[in-house]
């Protein structure tokens, strides 16, 4: 038999049942995170692999949605700003392209500064503090930086010598590397890389300068027949945080994240390597030849490009102490 007893405490006992459900609703957090690479690239499978563990371990707390590909319509050199500005809360951002932004952003592509992953390894302890400056002013935090793999020329023409190179319009991904390119004969062109297929398509470029991996994302075996293994920038990815959506997860979660985030950047740190290793298999497979750049050819490059060391430190002087702290270790100083 229901009383207005009984019913009066079944209705509250609802009450508070629906109270406790809306706010477990409420204290899931849902970000979407945006990506220009597509879903197989290596940068975006790592975020993917990071966000199914931030789920997994806030028990679902915490999701984040992976937006491969460009689907949230903003463009590489506009991450920094869109989580500065909160459009987006989460990004994976690449710092040389934020340089009109933030200059020092481009440290890593003055020309030969590292050579291998363990030398972009080394400079990433000097200026990883810069970065972490850079990002806090501009309302985010960084969760994890992860490099591309080298670089290279892929290109339609073979040639043993830079003079093979003068006026090839040749795509870019950043201003450093048409101030380098410019500098060895060639007609670079800073173009995004959403825009980088068209341009090769339409013939507007001959050429593109990114890592290999890039290359097999583009199927640059379609429009280009050569690659030179020149190694002369690098470049990293840095998942961004917007601030705001930041503290409003609980200091729990918050230390749950990050733990998170630096448990698995080495494992991204590996996997970036074996990118570079598969993809160039890849591109050899699509028909694409390696061609060994002589020691005489890479000389000269190097040569042309010297200069650009100094004209970077004495436009971004907040470089100077981590580059010269790096260069000394490396024994370059």
């Amino acid at each position: 038999m229901i009383t207005r007893r009984t019913f009066t405490a079944g209705a509250a006992t609802l009450l508070a049942a629906s109270q406790i459900s809306t706010r477990a609703r409420a204290a899931t957090t849902n970000w979407d995170m945006s990506t220009v690479w597509p879903e197989g690239n290596f940068h975006t499978q790592n975020a993917m692999a990071f966000a199914e563990e931030v789920k997994k371990q806030t028990n679902g707390a915490v999701n984040i949605t992976v937006k491969a590909g460009g689907q949230l319509g903003f463009k590489g050199p506009e991450h920094l700003r869109a989580v500065r500005d909160g459009l987006v809360p989460l990004a994976d951002v690449l710092n040389i392209q934020q340089v009109g932004d933030e200059p020092f952003m481009g440290v890593e592509s003055i020309p030969f500064l590292a050579g291998s992953v363990d030398e972009v390894k080394a400079l990433h302890k000097y200026v990883r503090p810069e970065y972490d400056k850079i990002a806090a002013r501009n309302n985010q935090k960084i969760l994890y930086i992860v490099p591309w793999p080298t670089q290279y020329l892929h290109l339609k023409v073979k040639t043993t010598d830079v003079a093979g190179l003068k006026n090839i319009k040749i795509r870019v991904p950043d201003k450093n590397a048409v101030d380098m390119l410019n500098a060895i004969g060639m007609a670079a062109v800073m173009i995004p890389w959403g825009e980088t297929i068209p341009a090769l398509a339409s013939g507007a470029v001959a050429g593109v300068s990114t890592s290999s991996v890039s290359g097999v994302d583009g199927k640059f075996w379609e429009f280009l027949k050569y690659v030179y293994p020149t190694n002369h920038v690098w470049s990293s990815q840095m998942l961004n945080v917007n601030l705001d959506s930041w503290k409003a997860l609980t200091p729990e979660q918050q230390k749950i994240v990050s733990d998170i985030a630096a448990r698995m950047e080495p494992t991204f740190w590996a996997n970036s390597v074996k990118a570079d290793v598969d993809s160039l298999n890849r591109l050899k497979e699509g028909g694409m030849e390696v061609v060994p750049v002589s020691d005489a050819m890479m000389t000269e490059i190097r040569a042309k490009t010297a200069p650009q060391m100094e004209a970077f430190l004495k436009r971004v002087p907040a470089a100077e102490a981590p580059v010269k702290a790096y260069l000394a270790e490396m024994k370059r100083g």
